[in-house]
């Protein structure tokens, strides 16, 4: 006969409570990790505009109800929305993840931390605009970046020892979890509150990693994030008004976190929370391609302008070997038919044989007007993925973080190049000095789809200068950025 369980009410689990005074407790004082964040901002930002361009992304943007306006509400950079905090969450969460080129982080779980600033954006835009309505100080810029600081960590620290993925669960979990914190933090909950917030984040039923993964890779791994940082938003509010939360969420006995989605395993840490990962964080400058795959296709560009120099054509290619580590395996190793877009940029294959052919990869490669191309399922049958032990290796190191990938090509008369290696893209902090003048020109890039001469001007001034930027209110950045 088994033993009654116990309802006494437990404390806190030590994992809510660490995750809730980080963000309540936490000085960001390093200068290196406020200025990452003010790149990755932009960078973010950037993308959202581009993927404005694509109508696949616009059909999803907006009130729920059409003809919604909500005085005071948050603004959708790169429109002229004005939403409740919670939509418009979703809004420019979606749209800085459309096209898979925001920031990365990759480790036991992979993801994009800056997924984050739909949250933490839409709910600092509102608050500023209700406090300049009542007559009270907005929120800063600077504010804005502590916060995508403090979510960036929280989801990265979590990512380096735990694996979600390896229990069909989307990294989009994380997203909520420390967007939860922020955005709670932002709207004043106290500890208890906040500690609460962060509970519901657990106990909601979470995504399933099927949207990502064949036969089922589709567009909902588009808008996932923006899903998540929404979800949020309301559960961050839900908490304001006093709602209850759940203490031991993750470790309670057959019902908690662990027992039912993690195989009974508690969570494991490499470090406390501090600015680790903004200041570590990855990148994605030259190319729309999910973050595995990057250094694969800068070692095909420079196959590519190779084939020319000497007078190779793609038709005599024999055979593609691709060394590279397992986490690329696992994700984007991929056969057969690819049936659209969100295929296509989850397929190593693929993003070698375009950049192989054309001499680039842009989020219009993924379209079926280039997938079409027969070449480059030909050239797909012809390639062959082996796991390099060192490269995995490299990838798990935190003094290294490696992403490396290596081709080599062998043609039909026996000859062949020899193998191009790239370890890390020029997205990674190793590149910095090389990759942050091209990541600002690739927010002008951006700025220019969307926006007259005289307002990209008006943006670029105040984002390039970090001083400013932190100084400035809220409500008065984003309005630089509505149509």
């Amino acid at each position: 006969m088994s033993a009654p369980i116990s309802n006494v009410r437990p404390d806190p689990d030590a994992v809510l409570v660490d995750i809730v005074d980080y963000v309540l407790d936490y000085q960001i004082d390093s200068a290196l990790a406020l200025e990452t964040a003010r790149h990755c901002l932009i960078d973010t930002l950037g993308c959202g505009l581009e993927a404005l361009t694509y109508p696949a992304c616009t059909k999803l943007m907006g009130p729920i109800v059409p003809g919604t306006i909500v005085p005071n509400g948050a603004k959708v950079p790169g429109t002229s929305f004005q939403l409740d905090p919670v939509q418009a969450a979703f809004n420019i969460g979606a749209m800085i993840r459309w096209l898979d080129f925001n920031d990365t982080w990759l480790a036991a779980e992979w993801g994009h931390p800056s997924d984050n600033l739909g949250g933490i954006l839409a709910t600092a835009d509102w608050l500023s605009r209700t406090a300049v309505a009542a007559g009270k100080k907005p929120l800063a810029m600077k504010d804005v970046l502590i916060g995508m600081i403090k979510a960036h960590e929280i989801q990265g620290c979590i990512a380096l020892e735990n694996s979600f993925n390896k229990v069909g669960l989307d990294h989009v979990l994380l997203v909520k979890l420390a967007s939860t914190a922020v955005v709670g933090q932002l709207i004043g909950l106290t500890r208890d509150e906040l500690i609460n917030a962060v509970s519901q984040a657990f106990v909601d039923g979470q995504a399933l990693r099927t949207y990502r993964h064949a036969p089922n890779t589709g567009s909902r791994k588009s808008w996932a994030a923006g899903d998540a940082t929404s979800r949020a938003v309301r559960l961050a509010l839900i908490a304001k008004t006093g709602e209850m939360g759940y203490p031991s969420v993750l470790t309670a006995k057959t019902w908690g976190f662990y027992d039912v989605l993690f195989k009974g395993n508690e969570f494991r840490f490499q470090r406390p929370y501090g600015a680790y990962v903004m200041e570590n964080v990855l990148f994605k400058i030259s190319f729309p391609a999910e973050f595995h795959a990057q250094t694969a296709v800068e070692a095909a560009m420079k196959l590519h302008a190779l084939l020319g120099v000497r007078g190779k054509r793609i038709e005599d290619i024999s055979r593609i070997t691709i060394r590279t580590h397992e986490a690329a395996l696992r994700i984007i190793d991929k056969k057969g038919p690819l049936n659209n877009p969100a295929d296509r940029d989850h397929c190593i294959q693929y993003m070698i044989a375009v950049p192989l052919i054309h001499g680039r990869l842009t989020a219009a490669d993924y379209e079926d007007s280039i997938a079409q191309d027969a070449r480059i399922d030909v050239l797909r049958a012809r390639m062959t993925c082996v796991e390099d032990a060192q490269f995995t290796k490299d990838y798990h190191d935190p003094e290294k973080r490696s992403i490396a990938n290596a081709l080599t090509i062998e043609f039909n008369d026996g000859s062949s190049f020899e193998e191009v290696v790239v370890e890390y893209p020029i997205g990674h902090k190793r590149r910095r000095e090389d990759g942050v003048p091209l990541l600002v020109e690739k927010f002008k890039t951006n700025l220019a789809r969307r926006f007259p001469v005289r307002q990209q001007l008006a943006i670029l001034d105040v984002s390039l200068d970090q001083a400013r930027l932190e100084a400035m209110p809220v409500n008065e950045y984003v309005d630089l950025y509505v149509i």
